[in-house]
């Protein structure tokens, strides 16, 4: 009985009701749409700058990270590849890497040298997909070696042109070859194109003496959480091979801070428009519950106890906030899903966005928790502070709550 009043009261001040829903809706809709949305650009980030090199998660040993000696190497580097067959990894690559100084006649940079593997480095890593001349490294590749075009451009070089590198080895003998510029790439950020070179990994390892070994192993999955889901199997791995795992935020600790700074300043947003919200909504019904002091006195002279009453008022808040956030977030996941088919440019970001290795357009990430977690506080909060309406009615007295103007 009190479920039917409570539905059948909303409706006695239709305009009011329908104002509230609308209020509530909108609230809702642009909470789905603005967390999705932020999410989605922060997966992005997180894909762009990550996957263009770095790949989702490195095995190295132990103190690479901060001291990334050539010397420092793999033990159990097969084991290590094999991670690929772990749920959520999907490719491995082996890696070599120093830093050496390249020279073109008389004009010289230093650079790092990153010995890779043709054939499984393009799993991991998009770096090849931003070749802008030339050609990436191939299997049967030798002397040959790709380049930023920061870097092509110091050194005055052209396609076909030889560079000479000089190094030092593992063993701490001199390292030296010449090799061919087969390909130039260009990936907006500049760190790269300056600093970054690859070679193939075998002819790394003869020219630096390293034999079979090699300093990292990055892995790339078909979707970066399902990575992050793996992390606790992959440092299981690492440690049973005297190895460490490096998650992505170990690796770009900078897209954390950025995102956690970002992410922090929209929650506090988000938090004052669910307190206006909240307290908008309560204050109506507040309003409505003194309004009706009479109607609640004519129930209580009738026999309906005050708990009764209260409850049906609380229950029509529940209903009215219950309807209000369904409606938006229907129609914000509407809209996120078709946005996350087209994506939203921004004209004038390239550059900005590249810094990240990402393009100019973004696209939201529609999940349970985006869609849930903004309506469901709002409608969370409402229940609860409805109690303050329902402890009033419970101090009514029927005479004089009939007695009221």
């Amino acid at each position: 009985m009190l479920v039917s009043l409570a539905w059948r009261n909303i409706w006695r001040q239709p305009v009011r009701s329908v104002l509230s829903l609308i209020g509530l809706a909108f609230s809702s809709l642009l909470l789905v749409f603005m967390l999705s949305f932020q999410f989605g650009v922060y997966d992005t980030i997180k894909i762009g700058a990550l996957g263009l090199f770095d790949g989702f998660g490195q095995f190295q040993p132990e103190g690479y990270d901060d001291d990334p000696d050539i010397s420092k190497q793999l033990p159990g580097s097969q084991a290590l590849l094999a991670a690929d067959q772990i749920k959520g990894v999907s490719a491995t690559a082996p890696r070599a890497s120093s830093f050496a100084i390249l020279a073109n006649g008389d004009t010289s940079f230093g650079a790092a040298v990153i010995g890779v593997d043709p054939a499984r480095e393009p799993a991991v890593s998009t770096l090849y997909s931003t070749i802008s001349e030339g050609r990436y490294l191939e299997p049967e590749d030798s002397a040959a070696i790709v380049m930023g075009a920061g870097l092509v451009r110091n050194l005055g070089l052209a396609l076909g042109d030889n560079v000479t590198m000089l190094g030092t080895g593992n063993d701490g003998a001199v390292a030296a070859d010449v090799l061919e510029l087969v390909g130039i790439f260009s990936t907006g950020v500049n760190a790269v194109d300056r600093q970054i070179t690859q070679m193939p990994l075998a002819r790394f390892q003869e020219t630096y003496n390293m034999g079979e070994n090699v300093n990292v192993i990055a892995l790339r999955g078909p979707d970066f959480n399902g990575v992050i889901r793996a992390a606790p199997d992959l440092q299981g791995l690492a440690e049973a091979e005297g190895a460490v795992y490096l998650r992505w935020d170990d690796l770009q600790p900078e897209v954390r801070q950025m995102i956690t700074l970002d992410l922090s300043t929209a929650m506090l947003m988000y938090g004052i428009m669910i307190v206006v919200v909240v307290f908008i909504l309560l204050n109506t019904l507040y309003m409505s519950v003194l309004e009706r002091t009479r109607e609640f006195g004519g129930l209580m002279a009738i026999g309906m106890r005050p708990a009764q009453i209260g409850a049906m008022v609380w229950l029509e808040l529940v209903f009215l906030s219950l309807l209000g956030a369904g409606i938006g977030i229907a129609l914000g996941a509407g809209i996120t899903i078709w946005v996350e088919n087209v994506g939203i440019s921004f004209p004038g970001m390239e550059d900005v966005l590249g810094q990240w290795g990402i393009s100019g357009r973004v696209y939201p990430d529609l999940s349970f928790f985006s869609a849930s977690i903004g309506p469901g506080i709002i409608v969370g909060s409402i229940i609860i502070l409805g109690l303050i309406p329902y402890r009033r009615i419970l101090g009514l007295e029927p005479v004089s709550a009939m007695g009221a103007a």
